[in-house]
Parts: structure tokens; sequence; C-alpha cells
């Protein structure tokens, strides 16, 4: 047997035990924004406003795109800043708190103007809902997750719904992936993240969790896939084929 039919053969039973894998879990935790749901238009609207009203540059919504995924404020920060690596980064805690409330206020009454959900997500929501438990777990401010879920009839498919808030850290912290599961009930080897971040990859990580990455999204999946996801998928769909 030549070296390339084991290779081939050897890349194929890795597969097949992963979907076998996937099939097993009883519960499914999702990322929102970059995964469900598209809400660049939206977001990249209110932060262009906050800028307008502070006077400071507005960009484009492809340079926008790719700062979302950390929550509301980080993604203020990044705009205030001009750059999407703010860790290091010092800034005015005035005027970063006057940013959000701008920012936060017009998306609480703009946020869903634009927002669409990715294709074929409601269709694969609803056939995954009848075999799986669903949650969503996103750095999305928790007041605005629910009224987008249900203008998007997205809502009824989900079984605990967590986003921003007092109650655990954001994600690539473990503890909301974790809160969900105990919420649930269901063990964390039975459960399966699936999102287009560093932050749900290393967040399913830190809380031991199987994993699946979307390179659709807002993030370049290239750029941590060291980070070993379980499997990455190009399209929504593909999870029909994988789970069901």
């Amino acid at each position: 047997m030549s070296a390339t039919l084991v290779s081939f053969l050897y890349n194929l039973i890795k597969i097949i035990r992963k979907y076998i894998l996937f099939k097993s879990k009883k519960l499914l935790i999702f990322d929102l924004d970059g995964t469900l749901i598209d809400s660049a238009p939206d977001l990249a609207n209110s932060l262009n406003f906050m800028l307008k009203e502070l006077n400071k540059e507005e960009y484009q919504l492809k340079k926008i795109r790719e700062w979302i995924g950390n929550g509301a404020k980080t993604l203020v920060k990044r705009a205030l800043l001009n750059k999407k690596d703010i860790e290091n980064e010092m800034i005015d805690d005035e005027l970063l708190d006057k940013a959000l409330e701008i920012f936060l206020d017009h998306y609480k009454k703009n946020g869903s103007l634009k927002t669409k959900a990715y294709p074929d997500v409601q269709e694969i929501l609803k056939k995954l809902s009848k075999r799986y438990k669903l949650a969503i777990a996103t750095n999305k401010p928790d007041e605005f997750v629910k009224p987008i879920l249900k203008k998007l009839s997205l809502d009824s498919y989900f079984d605990f719904i967590i986003g921003s808030c007092d109650k655990v850290k954001n994600k690539p912290d473990p503890s909301m992936l974790i809160y969900i599961t105990k919420k649930l009930n269901i063990d964390k080897k039975d459960t399966l993240m699936i999102g287009d971040s560093l932050n749900d990859i290393l967040s399913a990580k830190n809380a031991n969790i199987d994993s699946i990455l979307v390179s659709y999204g807002y993030s370049n999946s290239e750029d941590f896939i060291e980070l070993e996801p379980n499997l990455t998928i190009n399209s929504f769909k593909k999870l029909e084929e994988i789970l069901l």
C-alpha cells in the first residue's frame, strides 16, 4: 500500500470519527454575530454615528467588520483608536464612556435595520432544535440579543441565550460556556461550540469543549487555525451534513 493511500485512509478515518463525535453531542452553543447573523451594517451605522457626534473620522464597513467580536466597549475603543490590537493602548476613560453611551443608545434604536441571518440559518436551526439543545453565547450586550433574534424569527429555536452581562465574563473566558452547560444540565463532553472568532475557539478550548469554526464570519480563520478547532466549515448548511 502506497504512502499516499495510507495518508488518505488515515485522514478519512479522522474525518469519520469527527462526524461520529459531533452527532453524539446533546448541546450546541452558537456565537451570534458573524456566525448566525450579519449585524455588521447596523453596528457600523451606530459606530459612525458615534464618531460623527464626537467630530472624529468615520470608517468603511469593511474595516469595521474586522473590529467586531469582543463586545461593544472594545468595538468603540477600536474605533476611537483606529486599530484592532488595543490590548496595551491607553484611552481617556471619560471619552470612552461618552462614546460608548452614544453608540449603545443609537444601536438600541437602530440595531436591526439591516441585520440579517446568514443563508440557511433559520432552516438548519429548525432541524437542529428537534435533535439537540441549542444555546447562544455572545459578547454582544445582553439587552440587544433577544430583540434582534425575535425580529429575525430565530428566538424560538434556543433553550438558553446569554450575552455580555454581570453574571459571567466575556469570551474567551470559559465561564459563559460553563454557565450554559450548568443551566441546561448537560456535560461539557456532550457540548459543541460553533463560532467564527478567536474568542469562540479559545473559550471552547478553555472550557474543554469541542468546537467548530465557521470561516465565513468576521474573523480571518487562518490567523488562529493553530488553535485547532475540531473542524472548520465554510457555510452554515454544512452543519446539516455534520450534525443531522
